[in-house]
């Protein structure tokens, strides 16, 4: 029976139907052989700290094996989500291996956060609100999209076909991600919490997390509870868990794959983003082969795919 409610519970809150196609379940493991290439900004932020890849993954995995408490609210957000809890683990090892390194105790986040106490929070870009940005008669055709992954993502999709490297109305726009521009004001590639979420995906999921978990819903006009939200570790999982969610919904119903036998494909995703687009973009790529062509792992994922048996093991 609570199997059947949570799955209730995830169908109403998506709220998209089922594709009228089959659905192809995605092998599990890596597709290459070898890892692929780990970007350079990430070996030289490695190196910058003195410590290797090895070690932040021996240390993630370590605060994952110790901090009973930590694990067994994974295990209990990801039910609530409908997912495999090592979808969510292999997500924070990723990040915790490859852009952060692990705190040594999980109230160590709130300290982060408390750091930032009483800073004025605003995303702009070049003094122009977000929320002034996205009045743009551009941005007119999301008005109405529903909920708050749909609506973003279509922001999303507007600033990168309108606005994205472009010179508009006399402004010039950098050739940046949407995210980088406007919701990062602090430096670039700026990620908070336990799951490391950036602030337009905690704005995206914002509709799932509120309807699942029960959280007040995030605004634009106020950066400061969305950092506040994805620093404090309960409320960062549940995004974690909602991003992970959406992914696995966007490549069934659009591509139709289901990958959730594979954390791999999820790490990846969580890792690289905009999983609607790719999962789009995939779809076209079987259409025009005419068969199915698996999706493909990146580094980070390949990483928890390769140690998948040392991972469950922490479940």
């Amino acid at each position: 029976m609570r199997r059947l409610l949570t799955s209730l519970l995830i169908a109403a809150a998506v709220l998209t139907a089922a594709p009228a196609f089959a659905i192809e379940l995605v092998p599990p493991g890596n597709r290459h052989v070898e890892q692929p290439d780990i970007p350079g900004a990430s070996v030289r932020r490695t190196k910058g700290t003195k410590t290797s890849f090895d070690r932040k993954y021996d240390k993630v995995r370590e605060l994952l094996a110790t901090d009973h408490e930590l694990m067994g609210k994974i295990k209990k957000m990801s039910a609530a989500y409908g997912i495999d809890p090592i979808h969510v683990v292999g997500a924070i090892v990723g990040e915790h291996t490859y852009n952060v390194d692990a705190y040594d105790r999980l109230q160590s986040y709130y300290v982060k956060a408390a750091s930032y106490a009483g800073e004025s929070f605003r995303f702009a870009y070049n003094g122009e609100d977000v929320d002034d940005f996205i009045r743009r008669p551009q941005f007119a055709e999301c008005n109405g999209k529903g909920d708050s992954y749909t609506v973003w993502t279509c922001r999303e999709n507007v600033w990168d076909r309108d606005f994205r490297g472009k010179n508009v109305d006399g402004k010039g726009f950098p050739n940046n991600r949407f995210s980088a521009v406007f919701f990062q004001p602090f430096y670039a590639g700026q990620t908070f919490g336990l799951g490391q979420i950036n602030p337009l995906t905690a704005l995206m999921l914002s509709d799932l997390v509120t309807k699942v978990s029960g959280y007040e819903k995030l605004n634009e006009k106020d950066a400061g509870s969305v950092y506040k939200a994805i620093m404090q570790p309960d409320i960062s999982l549940a995004f974690v868990a909602a991003s992970i969610r959406r992914s696995i919904d966007d490549y069934k119903q659009i591509a139709g794959m289901d990958i959730s036998n594979n954390p791999g494909l999820t790490a990846t995703l969580y890792n690289v983003g905009s999983s609607r687009q790719r999962a789009a973009a995939l779809a076209a790529k079987n259409r025009a082969a005419g068969q199915a062509v698996w999706p493909e792992e990146n580094y980070y994922g390949w990483l928890v795919n390769d140690r998948l048996d040392e991972l469950e093991s922490l479940l």
